[in-house]
């Protein structure tokens, strides 16, 4: 899907067809800064932190999935619709300077889409019982407890968009939001450790500014990082139809020339 609007790095990879859609519902973007060394520190080898603010950033993201097709095949009952939270960091190819998302995790309820995930795009995704519960008017109630794992791992938010604004319609270009949000790439690791990449397409984020209550979060220390003590920067966003590739494995920096992350 073409983009409009604000320019984007464009990745290779959408020189061959698109492998699935889907669309992401009522999201909550809760992003702290963080210590730049600690996220470099749990990173596979071939990607660098991306900073903005003189921080690394690390977001909690909890949000619905809603209209999941593969391409070339039918809509699966129960497949298309199911609560989802990730932990996620932002991160450039250290060959290429390509700007990116990189999970540490991804929770879903629906065991079918963890298993997909997992084996056709190698993502870092666990099976949890979740609940996502509309309160109001954009306002929404979220829990999720991992399962088959060893320890608990739970978070708990309610959270609400406080309206379009001006100023959010669109992120900008060398603003925070656009920084966080207006993200091209997916970077993942397979189990031997080598960087996969995927590119997706979607048009630029409608943001808001949001409140929310965080009353469990134990994403950061799964893992293995310190969860800040000061509050998040939180945005909203009603909906967006996403547009996903197939990974491929990431050329390995080892003797290459790397390009400055401005270029």
């Amino acid at each position: 899907m073409p983009d409009s609007g604000a320019p984007i790095f464009e990745p290779a990879a959408p020189g061959r067809p698109w492998v699935m859609t889907q669309q992401w519902d009522d999201l909550l973007f809760a992003h702290w800064p963080v210590s730049a060394a600690m996220v470099a520190a749990a990173l596979p080898d071939g990607l660098e932190v991306d900073t903005c603010c003189g921080s690394a950033w690390l977001g909690v993201v909890p949000f619905r999935m809603d209209r999941i097709q593969l391409r070339g095949l039918p809509s699966v009952p129960g497949f298309r619709r199911f609560p989802e939270l990730n932990l996620r960091t932002y991160v450039r190819d250290a060959l290429t300077g390509t700007p990116g998302v990189y999970f540490f995790s991804l929770d879903a309820t629906n065991p079918a889409a963890v298993f997909i995930a997992r084996s056709f795009f190698q993502l870092p995704y666990y099976w949890a019982r979740m609940r996502m519960t509309t309160v109001g008017e954009r306002e929404f109630s979220f829990s999720s407890s991992r399962l088959l794992c060893r320890r608990g791992v739970h978070f708990a938010a309610r959270y609400r968009g406080l309206g379009p604004t001006r100023q959010l319609a669109e992120s900008r270009p060398g603003s925070i939001e656009y920084f966080l949000t207006e993200r091209y790439c997916l970077f993942t690791r397979d189990p031997l450790g080598r960087l996969l990449r995927s590119a997706i397409r979607h048009i630029p984020w409608s943001l808001e500014q949001a409140e929310a209550d965080i009353t469990c979060n134990d994403l950061f220390a799964a893992a293995g990082m310190t969860l800040p003590s000061e509050r998040p920067l939180l945005y909203y966003s009603r909906h967006l139809a996403v547009y996903v590739w197939q990974t491929e494995f990431v050329a390995s920096p080892v003797g290459a020339t790397a390009i400055p992350a401005a270029g």
